[in-house]
C-alpha cells in the first residue's frame, strides 16, 4: 500500500493504522450457508465419512500437493486426523453438505497471527463431487467473512505449490491477488516446493463480499443449477460494493 508519509528523519514510513487492536483467534463454531455448513473437525464422528469422501485409493491424486497422504488404510487416515481435531493452529473445520449433513471435505485456518491481523486458509480438501460447485465457493466465502467481518483480520492468505495449477486457478477465480513465488521455500515428500503466494486484504474484501453474494444468489442460477454469470464476472467486472 503506497504511502507518502515520512518520519522526523525524512525516511518514508507506512500508512498509519489508527487505533489498531489485534484480531481475534478463530473459534470452534459453526459457519452456515445455503449449500454447506462448516463445523469443528471431530475425528471420531467425521473420520469414516471423510475417508470415504477424500481418502479412497481412487482419490490418491487429491493428495499430490498436500503435506500428508495418501493413506493406504482407514487406520492410517484416522491416525493422521486425530491430532488435527485438537490443533489450534491449524484450526480445522469439516465441510458438511447442508441437505444431508454428510462430511464432504475439510479446510483450515493456519498461520494465525492476531497481533498483525494476518491469517491463512489452507489444507483444503474437497471430495470430487464437491469440487466446482456452489457449495465449494460458499465454503471459501464463509471462511473469509468470518475472518474479516467477525474477527477483524486485515490480510487473508492463500499459498500453494507453484506447480499446483488447480489451486492457482481457484485463487485467481476467488479474487486473490498474486504476490509472487518464494523459491525453494519448502521440502515435502522428498521434493522441492516453490510456493506461490496470494492474498486478499480488508481493502479488497467489500468488493469481493459483494461479488460472492451476487454469484451465490439463486437468481444467478437456472432451474437446473447452471450459473448464468461466472464468479469471475462479478469479481473482476463489477464495481458494486453491497
Amino acid at each position: 500500500m503506497a504511502s507518502d508519509r515520512t518520519n522526523d528523519f525524512g525516511q518514508p514510513i507506512g500508512l498509519s493504522v489508527p487505533d489498531w487492536q489485534p484480531s481475534k483467534h478463530p473459534e470452534r463454531i459453526e459457519l452456515s450457508g445455503r449449500f454447506c455448513r462448516l463445523v469443528p473437525l471431530d475425528a471420531a464422528l467425521h473420520g469414516p465419512d471423510l475417508y470415504k469422501a477424500v481418502a479412497q485409493p481412487t482419490e490418491d491424486h487429491l493428495w499430490t500437493y498436500m503435506f500428508s497422504g495418501p493413506f493406504s488404510t482407514y487406520d492410517d487416515f484416522a491416525g493422521w486426523l486425530a491430532p488435527l481435531a485438537v490443533s489450534q493452529d491449524p484450526l480445522f473445520y469439516t465441510i458438511l453438505d447442508a441437505k444431508t449433513g454428510v462430511p464432504v471435505g475439510m479446510a483450515s485456518y493456519l498461520r494465525i497471527t492476531p497481533a498483525f491481523g494476518s491469517i491463512e486458509v489452507g489444507n483444503i480438501m474437497y471430495a470430487p463431487h464437491l469440487q466446482k460447485t456452489s457449495a465449494a465457493t460458499e465454503v471459501m466465502s464463509l471462511m473469509m467473512a468470518y475472518a474479516f467481518d467477525s474477527l477483524g483480520y486485515r490480510r487473508y492468505e492463500w499459498k500453494c505449490d507453484h506447480l499446483n495449477a488447480g489451486s492457482r486457478r481457484a485463487a485467481d477465480r476467488l479474487g486473490f491477488a498474486f504476490e509472487g513465488i518464494f523459491r525453494q521455500a519448502l521440502v515435502y515428500k522428498g521434493r522441492n516446493r516453490d510456493t506461490a503466494w496470494y492474498a486478499i486484504t480488508d481493502q479488497d474484501w467489500p468488493r469481493l463480499r459483494a461479488a460472492y453474494k451476487r454469484w451465490l444468489d439463486p437468481d444467478n442460477f437456472t432451474t437446473d443449477g447452471a450459473q448464468k454469470q461466472s464468479l469471475s464476472h462479478f469479481v473482476y467486472f463489477s464495481d458494486s460494493t453491497i
